[in-house]
């Protein structure tokens, strides 16, 4: 199992310069980490490989609302300056396309290949709170269980997680409703809040032993009382300014109350199944497996492809589609998330992103969603 790590107050905090930080990302380079983290392409934030601060957003932020995304230039320096872009860390780790197998003819029969399962040494630098907790719903999917995904299992168990606080929420952000963020509380090994009062500098907490012994090689000093308050400031002011929020109040009950809801053919009529709030999720897992083979049939190849409850294909059953209408599969998609996920794993499935709110083209509103049949639920019972 990976290394995880509750939020360690017991390490201790420490004071990291600008300079210690380009630092801290050199020694991950030079103890070979493969750096990933944000940086601007095709006028978004996506996490990608990076080599050193350079390569990160300085300066930029993001403006979101539903079915809207820019980038906009911010008034300070800021390297984390903005909530979540397109791209979640599930790309890393639960790959979009897999080669499970390969088969190659002989003068008798076939000789089956398994895909060798030797993953990069990743270090994620940036990870939000949000997206540390859909990690760990994916860890319950792909690792718990009798049946144990062994690639996701290999790229989880090689990652290195330098976590970043939020100091700024979007416009379609509402974890504190799902109680995902904006502050870090597990999963990394150093957790940065970046301060800006001043002089330009972060605030670290070691969330791990090899966290720790980093920051000490770095000889980071500790933090003063002023970072500590100055930090805690920046997380509630955050939180206070989250751009949607959700009652998630007996959440399941109210959707296994109301699956025959009018609201399910409003927003179906919007729905274009384009599967962009599945794609963006980072939570979300659905996949096929596609078999392929050369024209001579000499190779043949078994792959893994992520695919979406909201393509007609995926709910095909021996006889037909058992959700054949745009109504059923964004239902069945929205009350998984929020509801029958509980009964599966636990956990919620959704942590507040609100990707599947920005990148949706209609703008259909998750939240809003659920709100509508709150308001008509409470008015039938009151009835």
């Amino acid at each position: 199992m990976p290394e995880v790590a509750a939020s360690a107050p017991e390490k201790g905090h420490a004071r990291l310069s600008l300079e210690q930080f380009e630092a801290l990302l050199m020694a991950l380079r030079n103890e070979g980490w493969q750096l990933v983290g944000p940086t601007v392409r095709d006028e978004a934030l996506v996490h990608e490989g990076i080599s050193g601060v350079k390569d990160l957003p300085r300066g930029w932020t993001e403006v979101q609302e539903a079915g809207r995304y820019r980038l906009a230039r911010r008034e300070d320096e800021a390297l984390f300056g903005y909530s979540v872009g397109p791209k979640s860390w599930k790309h890393l780790l639960f790959v979009p396309r897999l080669r499970l197998m390969s088969a190659h003819r002989q003068e008798e029969g076939f000789r089956v290949e398994s895909e060798p399962s030797a993953p990069p040494r990743l270090a994620l630098i940036g990870a939000r709170s949000c997206d540390l907790h859909a990690i760990a719903v994916q860890d319950r999917t792909f690792l718990e269980g009798p049946y144990r995904d062994p690639d996701y299992a290999a790229r989880r168990e090689r990652l290195f997680v330098v976590a970043v606080n939020c100091g700024q929420a979007g416009g379609t952000c509402f974890c504190v409703s799902m109680r995902t963020g904006p502050r870090v509380t597990f999963g990394f090994d150093i957790a940065l809040t970046e301060l800006l009062e001043g002089e330009h500098r972060f605030l670290a907490e070691a969330g791990s032993e090899r966290g720790a012994a980093l920051l000490a090689r770095l000889g980071a000093g500790a933090a003063s009382e002023e970072d500590l308050r100055t930090a805690d400031a920046v997380v509630e002011r955050t939180a206070q300014r989250m751009g949607r929020t959700m009652d998630t109040t007996d959440i399941k009950g109210l959707l296994y109350r109301n699956l025959e809801h009018p609201r399910w053919d409003d927003v179906a009529q919007r729905c274009l199944a384009c599967t962009n709030c599945t794609l963006v999720c980072p939570t979300c897992f659905c996949s096929t497996v596609e078999d392929t083979s050369d024209l001579r049939g000499e190779v043949a190849e078994r792959w893994r492809r992520w695919d979406s409850c909201f393509t007609l294909e995926h709910s095909h059953l021996h006889g037909g589609n058992v959700r054949q209408s745009i109504r059923s599969r964004y239902r069945q998609w929205h009350t998984h998330k929020l509801a029958s996920w509980w009964d599966q794993f636990g956990t919620s499935g959704c942590i507040g992103c609100g990707r599947c709110i920005t990148w949706c083209p209609v703008g259909i509103d998750i939240t809003e969603e659920v709100a509508a049949i709150r308001a008509a639920d409470g008015a039938r019972s009151s009835a």
